[in-house]
């Protein structure tokens, strides 16, 4: 898809805030100490950072402000739904996992869409963060970003949080289940 369509109307684009400004106040926890003008005001500068917000929205990852980078000047946009996005679910690891399945091939990859929403796949320390502001996947699981040596032997990694603790597991990254999706994180 090409950068320009990745712009939402001015309908869209106010609905998209309203939900963003309405969840970020509502979930202060998660960003004590940040003014939602100031986020706003980048996100009015950044439009196709609002149509990637859009897109965790609609595919249900309830995407909310955890953090400030002081480094680069960004606020850290993460999903914050209880259960990994349910319309990014059943997706193999990543596009050479989908091109290897002979058969059941699932329809997607958790790479690739995230790439084609204009997000970046969790890392594990960033999952042990979000984990911090509440209880996430206690029913789900959610890929995180595999370390290039897993990978490479054919293996990915994934989360959950079971018994008031967070695990990291492995799979083959070629699997997909109904139960495991992926959450984004977005820097405005």
């Amino acid at each position: 898809m090409e950068k320009d369509n990745k712009i939402l109307s001015s309908e869209q684009s106010e609905k998209i805030l309203g939900i963003l400004k309405s969840r970020f106040e509502k979930n202060m926890n998660r960003h004590e100490g940040l003014d939602w003008g100031e986020v706003q005001t980048k996100l009015d500068a950044h439009a196709d950072k609002l149509w990637s917000l859009n897109e965790m929205e609609k595919t249900g990852g309830e995407p909310d402000v955890i953090g400030y980078d002081n480094k680069h000047n960004e606020h850290m946009f993460c999903d914050c739904s209880d259960e990994s996005p349910k319309g990014r679910r059943n997706l193999c690891y990543d596009r050479e996992a989908l091109e290897s399945r002979k058969e059941n091939k699932p329809l997607n990859n958790a790479m690739d869409m995230a790439s084609d929403m204009g997000i970046e796949i969790l890392t594990e320390e960033q999952y042990r963060i979000l984990q911090t502001l509440g209880e996430f996947d206690t029913k789900t699981s959610s890929w995180v970003k595999t370390p290039d040596p897993i990978r490479k032997l054919g293996g990915a990694i994934f989360c959950d949080r079971r018994y008031d603790t967070v695990f990291v597991y492995h799979n083959g990254a070629e699997s997909y289940y109904a139960s495991r999706g992926f959450r984004g994180l977005l820097r405005v």
